[in-house]
């Protein structure tokens, strides 16, 4: 007991002090933020751009798709270019030609060796001084830096209107003609690029050679190379990671060798469980679950075709119903609401089965958070899909339509009512999980993680709430990983793991003794590394030094645990085979293996690959990370998700009805499926791009030169049979789950609905 309390202290020790490093670093990206000035000036006195005019085009920039359109600082999607990447490309070479005609009356390709050189110079000279004045708050460039802005702001502001002369690049970008009407609001939009551009090669004050974002992208005409510490620190993340898989496989060992295995029971603990009212209850969740999964399959299917394609689908001109903004925004935001349904849902399931009776009107609410959830998923779909279509403007897409955000693009007024939803869904937990708490003999610990993660997922979804209209675009991808790293990624896969460990020891192939520990063991491992391992998305958004630093390091320790996770899965196969009666748990188990063979291989091997800083400044808004995404997000969360709803479908539906086949074809179906869409595509085509941005720069890398070079639309192609084959496997699950809602189901009655224990 005095061993268990000792490493709960250990937990809530980490937790404080990550935390509170997690946002002192916030502090310092706040602090060390590129500055919005209020005017850009030439040397004349002549105004560019207003810091309003910035801030507007910010929010012009998201009302118009945002990070499902291209990307700003290499966070978005990636058929589209990285506009601050592109808009620092065009602005190079135009201010090299005009100071080539200025310097040698005659243009840059035409000048021998020595000249080129002295205008080189003079071009990095140009871009990376930094002419901001914090004292008026004025940025000057010189004029005939002016000159080049002018004509870079011009091409942006046609792009995103309806002159005909573009709309082949349109197609290529996915962008539908006249994306933002307003003329204004098209300046805007050029002054917020010109902005996110300015920040990336502008020496940072008193210093030299190093940009507010560290120097990315990749740029050699204006010297972006990677900073020495880039360099220093993805070393030390490396020597970090081979000692803490050193240290785990020691402490795995060790505790291997002094941990007695579980005999398993004779006969099936939960066999004689019927479920209770609100357990019962909790069976739509697990319909609008698999509904999700195949709406999100569906427009995942269109919005890759549409890197092929452009605005069309097989020659339907598709985008003019369903453009890729919207696609794009379903597939990535539905992909979030199936895994976290089916894991709520699952919480629910379980509450009433761990506290042993029905807490009085829970049934009611648990059908009133579906129907609440219902109605969030049906409305921030239809205002988004509308405002997008038709241009609301950007009052509409922050409030109610897309803010523009990926993985978290739902209107302001549908995350609040998903927040309060949240809050609803943890005190029904709470109800059942305290007195469960309080009164278990063992395996209070397991059941007290599940609270906690629980009450964690509800409360962190504030972070969604953090940012407003006007956020410094820093601070609000600062927010928004907290949001996607650390209640998607942390306190979801926490909850999941308790859950896990619960099931097993309540059917008995796990010791409840050991689980207790192991599972707070595991806890603090991962959030250890977890917490502060979210600054590696932040590397390049504004931040300081310091935020490489810590996140190269603790974003190694994130990998550190999953270096054991396939191991674990091989223990978890071996339970099928620990009594006769484990065969009806064969295909949930199965599931989670695959959860830890992805795990290794999606997060830890392709994550890795990419979280290293020298690694990112080079895959940054590459294919490389959805790579990591797609084996990651479903290979991990959603393989996880689908093994809880197996669990919860098995005491919820006749066992006599369930289909081992079809359960074995959507097992293998997905797997192989999401495999080959990995391996075959996504992957070759990152590491294609990869070459491209280390050779030339990243802004050729998301060129139309190479995403819709011969190769690329080869391995688009290459994906086609991995998405049907991923697609047969989620219609093998449909039609499984229907089959046992048709079927008969039995009267026993194990647990009480009258709020005692049975």
């Amino acid at each position: 007991m005095k061993s268990t309390k000792r490493i709960w202290q250990w937990l809530a020790l980490v937790c404080a002090l990550s935390f509170a490093a997690l946002l002192y670093m916030g502090r310092e990206i706040w602090l060390s933020a590129p500055p919005i000035p209020d005017r850009v000036e030439s040397a004349s006195g002549a105004t560019l751009f207003t810091g309003e005019e910035i801030r507007r085009g910010q929010e012009v920039w998201l009302a118009a798709g945002g990070q499902q359109i291209g990307t700003v600082w290499g966070h978005g999607s990636y058929v589209a270019p990285d506009w601050s990447a592109d808009w620092l490309h065009r602005e190079a070479v135009d201010l090299r030609e005009r100071l080539s005609r200025q310097l040698a009356n005659n243009g840059f390709d035409s000048l021998d060796a020595d000249r080129r050189a002295v205008v080189a110079r003079r071009l990095v000279g140009e871009m990376r001084h930094n002419g901001y004045n914090a004292e008026t708050r004025t940025l000057v460039v010189s004029d005939l830096r002016a000159d080049a802005i002018g004509a870079v702001a011009g091409h942006y502001m046609t792009l995103y209107g309806t002159d005909p002369a573009l709309q082949s690049l349109r197609e290529d970008y996915a962008m539908t003609a006249g994306s933002v009407p307003d003329a204004a609001d098209r300046r805007a939009l050029a002054a917020f690029y010109f902005w996110s551009a300015w920040a990336t090669s502008t020496d940072r004050p008193g210093e030299t050679g190093h940009s507010y974002t560290n120097n990315w992208p990749h740029e050699p005409m204006v010297e972006n190379t990677p900073t020495t510490a880039n360099g220093m620190w993805s070393i030390a993340s490396v020597i970090v990671l081979l000692a803490g898989v050193a240290a785990m496989v020691w402490f795995h060992s060790a505790r291997a060798e002094h941990d007695e295995a579980a005999r398993a029971p004779d006969r099936d603990p939960l066999f004689s469980l019927t479920p209770t009212p609100s357990m019962r209850a909790t069976l739509k969740y697990f319909s609008i679950v698999i509904a999700l999964l195949l709406v999100q399959i569906g427009m995942g299917a269109i919005t890759a075709h549409y890197a092929v394609e452009g605005g069309g689908f097989f020659g339907i001109p598709l985008a003019e119903v369903l453009p890729f903004v919207v696609s794009r925004t379903i597939h990535t935001q539905f992909g979030v609401l199936w895994i976290a349904t089916a894991w709520l849902a699952t919480g629910l399931y379980i509450a009433p089965l761990l506290a042993g009776f029905e807490p009085k009107w829970q049934k009611l609410g648990v059908d009133a958070l579906f129907w609440a959830l219902i109605v969030i998923v049906a409305g921030s779909t239809l205002c988004g899909w509308l405002g997008s279509l038709q241009h609301k403007g950007t009052d509409f897409a922050f409030w109610i339509g897309n803010q523009g955000l990926a993985y978290t693009s739902m209107g302001r007024v549908w995350q609040i009512l998903l927040f309060i939803g949240l809050m609803f869904w943890l005190f029904l937990m709470a109800r059942a999980l305290i007195p469960a708490i309080r009164a278990a003999r063992e395996g209070r610990g397991l059941i007290a993680m599940v609270f906690l993660s629980a009450a964690c997922i509800g409360l962190f979804y504030a972070s969604s709430l953090a940012w407003g209209q006007r956020t410094h675009y820093s601070m609000i991808e600062y927010w928004r990983w907290w949001l996607v790293h650390l209640w998607v990624e942390g306190f979801f896969e926490v909850f999941a793991t308790a859950v896990i460990a619960l099931i097993f020891s309540r059917l008995g192939l796990i010791r409840m003794a050991s689980a207790n520990r192991a599972i707070v063991l595991e806890t603090i491992v991962f959030l250890a590394g977890g917490i502060l391992g979210t600054l590696h998305h932040l590397y390049f958004t504004g931040a300081s030094t310091g935020v490489i630093a810590v996140g190269a390091v603790f974003s190694a320790f994130e990998v550190v645990p999953l270096a054991l996770v396939g191991l674990e899965g091989w223990q978890t196969y071996k339970r099928v085979d620990a009594a006769p009666w484990v065969a009806a748990w064969r295909w949930p188990i199965l599931f989670f293996v695959a959860v830890g063979v992805w795990n290794t291989v999606g997060a830890g091997l392709l994550g890795f690959a990419i979280n290293p800083p020298i690694s990112l400044y080079y895959v940054q808004g590459l294919n490389m990370t959805p790579a990591h995404g797609h084996a990651a997000l479903f290979g991990v969360y959603g393989m996880l998700g689908i093994g809880l709803m197996l669990f919860c479908l098995r005491g919820l539906t006749e066992r006599a009805a369930w289909s081992d086949s079809l359960l074995k074809a959507t097992f293998w179906l997905l797997n192989i499926g999401l495999a080959m869409m990995v391996f075959l595509s996504i992957l070759p085509s990152g590491i294609y791009q990869a070459w491209a941005s280390v050779t030339q720069g990243l802004w050729y890398a998301r060129s139309p030169e190479i995403v819709h070079a011969p190769v690329m639309h080869a391995l688009v192609w290459a994906r086609v049979p991995g998405d049907i084959v991923f697609a047969v496997g989620a219609l093998c699950l449909a039609v499984f789950a229907a089959k046992l809602v048709i079927a008969p189901r039995t009267g026993k009655t194990a647990l009480s609905t009258s709020g005692k224990r049975a």
